[in-house]
């Protein structure tokens, strides 16, 4: 599959609002620029600060939805080996993010000479929280994180285990009768589970039951994409979610329930992708996973050195926070263009050797 046929411009723009979002809700949550500028706009600030996190829904039915569409894109595993996927998944979300935790760690130590007394600084961090955030670990392990939205990158990496297992678990079944469609059992199950359960409870944050509600939600949504009577297995997932709803409103559900939905509706419909091929969303929704991982160490280095130089202008602190936004952008290009499509095209060459390897073999 080639990649225009298999990029959605509504997923690019998807990823491109809600990346930036994120990078804006950041700015709004960690001063001292946003306390500074909050007069001139109070009421948009107070959205961003509470509000526009709810985004990350954005990216966990997304990501449940392009994985359904890598992993099972027929509602039954098309992969042969687990550990191998899970394997590449890691090394596709790591190693980028230990290059953005070099710099988080650099720009922490010039932070902390400009505002030594800001809660929001990480420490300097020691081997053992090193290797845990290396491992996707550092949350379950109670260390501080090193940068904001790290905790995206570990649940992601456990949703994405998560799903090749329930796949591989149903892949080990008779493939007739009533286990024809085990796959779709156990996705639903455990994002019923989750929507009514896990969800509800806080203490559960830390772990892929927590957020599997939305990211089947989109797997969901993409497995109801290919089949013939659409709006009925549509109205199936709205009513999953709005009967979780009514038993406890969640805004975040609510967000995760309409992007579903609304990836589910228009996949197959070329008119309604084709209003969205808009470059520019094209390219930031690219980037998004590096703006991710870049923007707080950029956003706390600006920061510092608007409350070092520039300190208390509300006028010249909005500037600081337009600058760091841009920036934020700027740095997660250069990581995607050098670091993030290099992983992917080693990657790439790796499967490709591997299988020349295995057809020598064979013969």
């Amino acid at each position: 599959m080639s990649a225009s046929q298999s990029r959605m411009p509504l997923i690019d723009a998807l990823k491109a609002a809600a990346s930036q979002l994120i990078v804006l809700h950041h700015l709004a949550f960690y001063g001292p620029m946003s306390d500074a500028a909050y007069g001139l706009a109070p009421t948009f600030f107070d959205w961003l600060y509470e509000d526009a996190r709810i985004a990350v829904q954005v990216f966990l039915v997304v990501g449940g939805f392009l994985a359904a569409r890598s992993l099972a894109p027929r509602g039954a595993a098309q992969f042969a080996h687990p550990l191998r996927l899970a394997w590449n998944r890691y090394c596709r979300l790591v190693l980028p993010l230990l290059v953005a935790i070099g710099l988080a760690i650099a720009c922490a130590a010039i932070a902390r000479t400009w505002m030594p007394l800001e809660a929001s600084v990480p420490a300097a961090p020691g081997m053992p929280q090193l290797l845990a955030h290396v491992l996707l670990l550092q949350n379950l392990l109670g260390y501080e994180a090193l940068s904001a939205g790290i905790w995206y990158v570990a649940i992601d990496f456990q949703l994405f285990v998560l799903m090749v297992a329930l796949l591989w678990l149903a892949r080990r079944a008779p493939a007739s009768g009533a286990y024809r469609h085990l796959a779709l059992v156990l996705v639903s199950a455990l994002t019923i589970a989750s929507l009514f359960h896990f969800n509800r409870d806080a203490a559960w944050d830390n772990w892929a039951l927590y957020f599997f509600g939305a990211y089947g939600l989109g797997v969901l949504a993409f497995w109801a994409s290919g089949r013939e009577r659409l709006f009925f297995w549509l109205g199936a997932i709205a009513t999953m979610g709005l009967a979780a709803l009514l038993m406890d409103f969640r805004n975040r559900i609510v967000v995760a329930l309409l992007v579903a939905l609304l990836l589910g509706c228009t996949r197959s419909s070329a008119a309604a992708q084709r209003w969205l091929e808009v470059r520019p969303l094209a390219f930031l929704g690219c980037i998004s996973y590096s703006v991710f991982l870049v923007h707080y160490p950029v956003c706390l280095v600006v920061n510092a050195a608007f409350a070092r130089f520039m300190p208390g202008d509300p006028l010249i602190n909005a500037f600081g926070l337009l600058l760091a936004w841009s920036i934020s952008i700027l740095a997660g290009a250069l990581l995607h263009r050098y670091v993030e499509q290099s992983v992917i095209l080693w990657q790439n060459r790796f499967a490709t050797l591997w299988l020349a390897l295995k057809s020598a073999a064979a013969r």
